[in-house]
C-alpha cells in the first residue's frame, strides 16, 4: 500500500520533468527581408540633388551677372536728349546743350575723328566733307554759329531797337533751337540712311 501511494506521488513530477525536457515547436523562420526604400533608390536621390543644387548655382549666377547696356541708335540718343530741353528757357546753358548734342550726333554720324574742336573748326570739317551736301552743311554751320552768338553774347546784343535809333529795345525772338536741332537730325539721318543703302563703288 505504501508503494502504491509513493508511485502515485512520484508520478506527477516525472511527467513534469519529462515535459520541461522537451523543446517547443519553433515557427517558421521568416523570408529574406527586401531592400529599403534608400538602398533601392540612392544613386538617384544623390544625382537628383545634385542637378539640383548646380541649376541653382547656374541661375544665381546669371542672375547676379551685369546685363550688358542697351545701344539706343546715335539719333534716339539725340532726340531724347533734346526732348528734355523742348520747355527749358534758351539761355546760354540750354543753348550749349543743345548745339552740343547736335555736334556729336554729327561727329559720329559722319565719323569725325575723336577730338574738341571749336565751331570754326567743326564747321571747316562738315564744309570740306565729301559726304555731306552742301546745304547740309551750310545748315548744320549756320545753327552752330548761331547758337554760339546767342550763347556769348551779352543782354544788350540779344535786343534789337525799333525802326528809329532810339526806340525801345525789343528783344528778339527766340531762336526755337530744340526743335531746329531735331529738324537738322531729321535731315543728318536722312543722308545717312541714303548713304548706307547706296555704298561708294570701288
Amino acid at each position: 500500500m505504501k508503494l502504491r501511494i509513493a508511485a502515485i506521488l512520484l508520478w506527477p513530477g516525472s511527467t513534469i520533468a519529462a515535459n520541461t525536457n522537451t523543446l517547443p515547436a519553433l515557427a517558421p523562420p521568416y523570408g529574406e527581408l527586401p531592400a529599403t526604400f534608400w538602398e533601392y533608390h540612392a544613386a538617384a536621390i544623390i544625382a537628383s540633388v545634385v542637378s539640383l543644387v548646380l541649376l541653382a548655382v547656374l541661375i544665381g549666377w546669371k542672375l547676379l551677372q551685369p546685363r550688358p547696356p542697351v545701344i539706343l541708335p546715335p539719333d534716339t540718343v539725340a532726340r531724347e536728349a533734346l526732348a528734355k530741353l523742348l520747355q527749358q528757357p534758351e539761355d546760354g546753358k540750354c543753348l550749349s546743350e543743345i548745339s552740343q548734342i547736335v555736334r556729336r550726333y554729327a561727329a559720329t554720324v559722319f565719323e569725325f575723328p575723336p577730338g574738341q574742336l571749336t565751331t570754326a573748326e567743326f564747321c571747316a570739317a562738315l564744309v570740306h566733307d565729301q559726304n555731306i551736301r552742301g546745304d547740309l552743311a551750310g545748315s548744320l554751320s549756320s545753327f552752330l554759329r548761331e547758337c554760339d552768338q546767342r550763347k556769348f553774347a551779352r543782354s544788350s546784343v540779344l535786343t534789337r531797337r525799333g525802326p528809329l535809333e532810339g526806340g525801345t529795345p525789343n528783344p528778339l525772338p527766340p531762336l526755337n533751337a530744340a526743335h531746329r536741332a531735331l529738324e537738322l537730325i531729321s535731315l543728318v539721318k536722312e543722308v545717312r540712311d541714303r548713304r548706307d543703302a547706296c555704298p561708294t563703288r570701288t
